[in-house]
């Protein structure tokens, strides 16, 4: 997407796969990105800044300690004045399969220090196996 406008655009992922299949899709489309295999709770060891983070379901994989960290890996890129950008499976969802259903008072208690919170939307992940989508939350938060 970022790299689509024109932009630098780094992808990080623990799963090998994952990676190439972005590498393939970039190179379908044309597009130069970066991709790394690196641990996201682990951010910091990048040594590198970002202007602007998107995260499309992977803050709703992290709980306790390793949510810390990932957040904490977040203040630490994403320098004063920079963004991030959230969509996380809802506690709207019902059922119990999947990955763990975030609330609007955990997700702004995991970044009630040294964010703003510009806003925190109901919103849908499309997905080929359910026509209506699954319910989540959108999130778009600024580094202060």
């Amino acid at each position: 997407m970022a790299s689509g406008l024109g932009l630098h655009a780094t992808g990080i992922d623990l799963a090998a796969n994952a990676l190439q299949t972005a590498r393939q899709k970039a190179r379908d489309r044309g597009l130069t990105a970066r991709f790394l295999l690196h641990d996201a709770r682990r951010l910091a060891d990048l040594g590198e800044s970002f202007d602007t983070v998107l995260d499309c379901g992977l803050f709703h994989v992290f709980t306790g300690e390793d949510r810390d960290a990932y957040v904490g890996g977040l203040r630490s890129v994403i320098p004063a004045g920079g963004r991030y950008f959230m969509l996380g499976f809802s506690d709207r969802q019902s059922g119990d399969r999947g990955p763990h259903r975030l609330t609007r008072s955990e997700i702004l208690a995991a970044f009630a220090d040294g964010w703003r919170v510009d806003s925190l939307d109901a919103a849908t992940i499309e997905v080929t196996t359910d026509a209506d989508g699954i319910p989540a939350w959108l999130l778009a938060l600024a580094r202060i």
